[in-house]
């Protein structure tokens, strides 16, 4: 893939007739799994949320390089711009920083890797957004217009949660996205694993909780028959879960969310999940090997029962995409294939694959840093696809071939196949979620770049969702089930 060019440097925008903010997600992929964006499928909630909180006397354009549109806009030359800035494509962002700051334009970046490298990031912006952008970006659109901009803008992730409003989703170009009811409605999660972002030194982000009501009303209001939950692990609190799902129930739409598998651990929740509409979890069991999961201080059942803990999710009909981290200082050149068959044995209708990586300003990182473990500091290679540190058990070089080769081994023919759920009704949709999603990255190419994303997806969408309908029938009284397991959504987030 060929990233996006920037401008013509000769090109040059007309006065502005009025105030305009453009709201950047940069994006240019590493990793071939990832192919053209096809893991964003849903809007970045960040961007909305600010846009929410702009004055209605600004124009706002949210702009998106997964979407594969080509040029940034320049015409008219915004006044002011708003470009998240993701560890692997800092040096993309900077890039599209510079050209607009050389064109008049005010650049704020903001994002994680501004509060875990600022000094980095501050030469190449007008302003820093350090922490919640909600609580900063009216300040920020306040200075500029008072011509009083500051070089630098802090704010908590410890506000009333329940005050920030709900995303301006008509910025966004509806059918460029499969859907676009990203949702949130907790904040934080009550793991802290060493190599999580969440565990950055200077981020100190509570749990915190929207009322049901109102993440049940955003849903709603957004007429889409499919939502994404965003939150890093929606079952941090069980009671607040149940809560949220009963208020979910009566929409009947369906939703995935991100999941820690302790989650399992009252089956009667998994139950009423699936009956307010959950047809997949994101889960990171990380490894399967207990001594990695104590070392990375992850709160977590022993792996010796995360099958059990599947089976459950998946009587409920709830698809699971299971994460793993490949590279821990446990793991020896078995890891690979050893993992690919528990996948297989449990019949995961989807997995993610991650080579441990140090981000900045981590414990992780510190660890690495101080063992002289850290083989460069190029951000664009921080992608989860590359080894950067020197494993303990194994070459970098054999770390990322075992990588690549699960990948290719889960995303066989064969794998697909052995995968299939054991009730063969639920074995076609499977297979075309399969297929569709994991073995057609031409096909999304096409869709993505002609924007025909929303029109092909819906339409298995609202089967799925017709399929779970039927389902929790059967559900909410057992003698009566009859509709099959499973559904045609990618499961998780």
């Amino acid at each position: 893939m060929t990233r996006p060019p920037l401008l013509d440097p000769a090109s040059r925008a007309g006065p502005l007739q009025r105030r305009y903010a453009l709201l950047i997600n940069p994006f240019y992929p590493k990793d071939p799994n990832a192919s053209f964006g096809k893991h964003m499928l849903t809007p970045t909630l960040a961007l909305t949320s600010f846009a929410a909180t702009t004055p209605e006397d600004w124009e706002v354009r949210y702009w998106d390089e997964n979407l594969l549109d080509g040029r940034p806009p320049f015409r008219p030359m915004p006044e002011l711009v708003g470009i998240t800035v993701h560890l692997t494509f800092a040096r993309r962002a900077f890039e599209l920083a510079h050209w607009y700051r050389s064109r008049g334009s005010k650049v704020i970046l903001g994002g994680l890797h501004v509060l875990s490298c600022p000094e980095e990031c501050a030469p190449h912006a007008d302003a820093l957004a350090v922490g919640d952008g909600v609580q900063l970006w009216p300040r920020i659109v306040a200075d500029v217009e008072s011509r009083q901009l500051q070089s630098k803008y802090v704010a908590t992730y410890e506000n009333n949660y329940r005050e920030d409003p709900a995303p301006r989703r008509s910025i966004l170009p509806r059918q460029s996205f499969l859907t676009t009811t990203s949702l949130i409605a907790t904040r934080g999660c009550h793991n802290r694993c060493g190599f999580c972002y969440l565990a950055t030194d200077g981020l100190r982000m509570p749990y915190r909780m929207r009322d049901p009501q109102q993440i049940a009303g955003e849903f709603a209001a957004d007429d889409q028959p499919y939502g994404v939950f965003i939150d890093n692990n929606l079952g941090s609190n069980r009671e607040y879960l149940r809560k949220l799902c009963h208020a979910l129930r009566p929409l009947n739409k369906i939703w995935s969310a991100a999941v820690s598998i302790d989650v399992t651990d009252d089956p009667g929740l998994i139950r009423t999940m699936a009956l307010a509409g959950c047809t997949g979890v994101f889960v990171g069991f990380e490894s399967l090997t207990d001594e990695n999961l104590t070392d990375a201080r992850k709160k977590t059942p022993k792996t010796a029962d995360y099958a059990r803990r599947v089976s459950m999710l998946h009587e409920n009909g709830i698809q699971v995409n299971g994460s793993f981290v490949l590279g821990f200082d446990h793991d020896r050149k078995d890891v690979f294939a050893r993992t690919a068959g528990w996948v297989e044995e449990n019949r995961l209708e989807c997995s993610t694959f991650h080579i441990l990586t140090p981000y900045p300003a981590t414990p992780l990182f510190k660890q690495m840093e101080a063992e002289g473990r850290l083989l460069h500091r190029d951000w664009t290679l921080y992608d989860t696809a590359h080894a950067v540190f020197r494993p303990k058990h194994m070459s970098p070089e054999e770390l990322e071939q075992g990588y690549a080769w699960i990948y290719e081994r889960l995303f066989s023919h064969a794998s697909i196949w052995r995968r299939r759920p054991e009730d063969w009704r639920a074995a076609a949709p499977y297979l075309a979620m399969s297929y569709l999603y994991k073995r057609s990255n031409r096909f999304w190419h096409l869709l993505i770049k002609h924007h025909l994303v929303h029109a092909v997806w819906r339409p298995l969408v609202e089967l799925t969702r017709i399929r779970h309908l039927r389902f929790r029938e059967g559900l909410a009284d057992p003698e009566a089930r009859s509709a099959p397991p499973g559904n045609v959504v990618a499961a998780g987030v």
